[in-house]
């Protein structure tokens, strides 16, 4: 069994961004929307540092008003 600093961590740069972003989308398909699965603390724990790493990182898409 793998460390879990293998896979839950604070992303620096794109890279880990994306690991984090796949383990999650890999999350959601097993647990939906059960509050109550044991990894659902887990999703919102790498959701939080995925919307931090957004929030530093990528720019905010701004709607061209014409």
């Amino acid at each position: 069994m793998s460390p879990i600093a293998n896979f839950v961590f604070v992303p620096h740069n794109e890279h880990e961004y994306l690991q984090l972003v796949a383990l999650l989308d890999e999350l959601i398909d097993r647990v939906g929307e059960d509050e109550t699965h044991p990894l659902a603390s887990l999703m919102e724990l790498l959701g939080t540092l995925i919307e931090k790493y957004e929030d530093q990182f990528v720019p905010e898409l701004i709607p061209d008003v014409a």
